[in-house]
């Protein structure tokens, strides 16, 4: 799980982030004798342009320029274990670990130089790698490489340089993924080929809980069948592509969806727990509730895995969000050795939580077992990847908020009914990847669980509103049924619950006869929430269909404010976002502003048009007709303003903007049409 989940007890002294439980430097760092620096990171490039940011990170630190820092590709077995990336959380666990260990680093090598040259390690500076003392070159990292010195636990008193230090940190340096991508250059896990590689085209049941009955042998191909998975290999994908469309394979009636996903998610069976309490309970003056379907992932680039078995040893290529997880996953589906695996990723089309990814990864190897010591490439079709891939779960929200005769919030009360947001791989003791149940032996999937609340929880992720509520209960109820695998996708029950909470409100300001903006301010003492709110209000001018929003990303992370201009005629248009973030220490800007763009862009698309659908069989929204996303000709301007602290902690901003984008939007769809949305997608039929 991810490590700002993990509670067990460690009385170990702290170190920063990942640091923590990957303590060995050279786990992390190396220096060659060629004048490069080997970086090692747990964390994985995702699109969030996270290689950048701890390139700046680790060249500011050991004094070298960035052009000789190289970061490995994350690696079972040989990077430090990072769990999952995930939860915008890389600068705060890879980054912060990074940045000690560096300092570290340049602290022994600089004792070193000192004991060897007898100069004090204050009359040295190190430039570019070099050693320099008064009277010149006292040697360099390279110089030192293979002496070992790195084979040592971090030091918990290494201390990284004040922020007035940096030079690189806090600069916007160009994305250094990019090029390669701009270019065409064969980067992606898609563009692999390896020797002998041959391709794997899966064939799945035509309904949920269907079972494999027969089938017969197809042409041109190789046939794997274990239990219910289906699939066929052949030398290219042409020839698999067509096999797969030959088999004609006997299924039984499957068991089927719940037909009326509100209906079952009122009835449906689950564990209640209190997420907050304090104060008491009274009569409501405002009741409302709140819906959302299910939404996908919906990559444009489609989930695809290489694997190949070496005798018992299993190598996989795979852009997984947690190498580590999968590979665990892996060992409890196939039956072997977790350190018979090895799981490599390599760079996909990027997503923002828990997709096919690491479900592909097992389909290769189950096509791979079938061809020892070759290649399988995997490659999911747009069908599967809409319909087989987790869609993040449909969520019930009601809020009940009382006030005095002011107007101002005495009394705030609200339930959640989910399923669980995480599904992921290698947080429990069965296999969670789609095929596993599939394959004889295989055990049922377990019901998706949420991250607690410290670790920023899952479907009651921001359900505790940021304002200042003298009496406070928030209630959950984990739907234990999951007739639709559920897991995360970016900001999980933060969506609705910002949502939720921006709309109620908005509608308490209204009645009140206050204005939104000052009526949140009259009840938020959060300095840095309320900073961002003034910026944002400051940047936005009113207009018909304006809408504002505020939240802070899990109660722990980011603070961001949105507001929005939306249109509406035969359907709703946004047309203009403002953005204002404090996300701490801002180690790229460029980069921060492109993530909290992409996170309100996001939002915009899933206010607007997404919803996953099923027949009661099967997800029929499987192609980009059935599951409209955002497209270009509707993508709004977008001002970002970021409010950096550099001598603050930094935070996340993938996930930061994207509910209060959502709630924007519905703020302003009131303020133009006079109706307050209640369910998402912000469709004509939905309002």
């Amino acid at each position: 799980m991810n490590l700002a989940f993990n509670t067990a007890p460690d009385d170990r002294p702290r170190l920063p982030g990942s640091l923590h439980v990957n303590r060995r430097l050279s786990q992390w760092l190396e220096f060659r004798a060629d004048g490069t620096v080997l970086v090692r990171p747990g964390k994985v490039e995702l699109g969030q342009g996270i290689l950048t940011a701890l390139t700046q990170i680790v060249a500011d630190e050991l004094d070298v320029d960035p052009a000789r820092v190289a970061l490995l590709p994350a690696t079972t077995g040989v990077s430090p274990n990072e769990a999952v990336t995930s939860g915008s959380l890389s600068v705060q666990e890879s980054g912060m670990a990074l940045r000690h260990a560096a300092a570290d680093a340049r602290s022994i090598f600089l004792s070193v130089v000192s004991q060897r040259s007898g100069v004090t390690p204050d009359a040295i500076r190190v430039e570019d790698g070099a050693f320099i003392g008064p009277d010149g070159p006292l040697g360099s990292y390279w110089d030192m490489a293979g002496q070992g010195l790195l084979e040592a636990e971090a030091s918990p008193a290494a201390q990284p340089k004040p922020a007035a230090a940096r030079r690189l940190v806090g600069t916007s340096w160009p994305r250094l993924d990019l090029p390669a991508k701009v270019f065409g250059q064969a980067r992606f896990i898609h563009d692999m080929r390896l020797p002998g590689m041959l391709h794997a085209r899966m064939v799945r049941p035509p309904s949920v809980g269907a079972r494999l009955l027969s089938v017969g042998p197809p042409a041109g191909a190789t046939l794997v069948r274990d239990g219910d998975f289906l699939a066929v290999v052949a030398a290219s994908e042409a020839l698999a592509d067509r096999a797969a469309a030959r088999l004609k394979p006997s299924w039984s009636a499957g068991t089927g969806l719940p037909p009326d996903t509100d209906a079952w998610l009122r009835a449906a069976p689950g564990e209640d727990s209190v997420v907050a309490s304090d104060g008491t309970p009274a009569p409501p003056t405002l009741t409302r509730e709140f819906r959302r379907p299910y939404f996908a992932h919906a990559s444009v680039g489609l989930c695809c895995a290489l694997a190949r078995w070496d005798g018992d040893a299993l190598t996989v290529w795979s852009h997984t969000q947690g190498p580590y997880n999968l590979a665990a996953d892996l060992a409890k589906a196939l039956g072997v050795p977790p350190d018979a695996i090895t799981v490599i990723h390599a760079e996909g089309a990027g997503c923002y939580g828990h997709n096919g990814a690491d479900d592909v990864a097992l389909d290769a190897a189950l096509c791979a077992r079938e061809t020892p010591g070759v290649p399988v490439r995997a490659l999911w079709s747009r069908a599967e990847e809409l319909g087989h891939g987790p869609l993040s779960p449909a969520m019930l929200v009601r809020v009940d908020a009382t006030t005095d005769a002011a107007g101002n919030l005495t009394h705030w009360s609200s339930h959640i009914r989910s399923n669980g947001h995480s599904g992921r791989p290698g947080r429990g003791a069965v296999a969670t990847l789609l095929a596993a149940p599939w394959i004889l032996g295989g055990q049922p999937m377990p019901a998706s669980i949420n991250p607690p609340l410290a670790g920023g929880g899952g479907a009651q992720r921001n359900a505790v509103p940021i304002y200042d509520v003298p009496n406070l209960q928030v209630g959950l109820t984990r739907i234990t049924d999951m007739p639709i695998r559920s897991s995360a996708l970016r900001g999980l029950g933060a969506l609705i619950n910002v949502w939720s909470i921006e709309s109620v409100m908005d509608e308490l300001a209204g009645r009140a006869g206050v204005d939104p903006v000052e009526y949140r301010l009259r009840h938020l003492s959060d300095p840095r929430a309320r900073a961002v709110l003034e910026a944002v209000a400051a940047m936005a001018p009113r207009a018909p269909g304006w809408g504002i929003a505020v939240a802070r990303y899990k109660n722990l992370g980011a603070w961001c404010a949105v507001a929005a201009r939306v249109e509406a005629d035969e359907r709703v248009r946004c047309r203009e976002l403002w953005i204002a973030a404090d996300m701490g220490e801002v180690i790229n800007p460029d980069g921060a502003v492109n993530q909290l763009e992409g996170g309100a862009l996001h939002g915009v698309s899933v206010a607007l048009h997404e919803e996953a659908r099923h027949d009661g069989s099967r997800i029929t929204s499987d192609s980009w007709d059935t599951y409209p996303v955002l497209r270009f000709a509707d993508v709004p301007r977008v001002t970002t303003r970021l409010i950096t602290r550099p001598e603050q902690p930094p935070l996340g901003a993938g996930e930061a903007s994207m509910a209060p984008a959502i709630a924007a939007i519905a703020a302003g769809i009131h303020a133009a049409l006079g109706v307050r949305p209640t369910r998402l997608p912000f469709t004509p039929e939905n309002l």
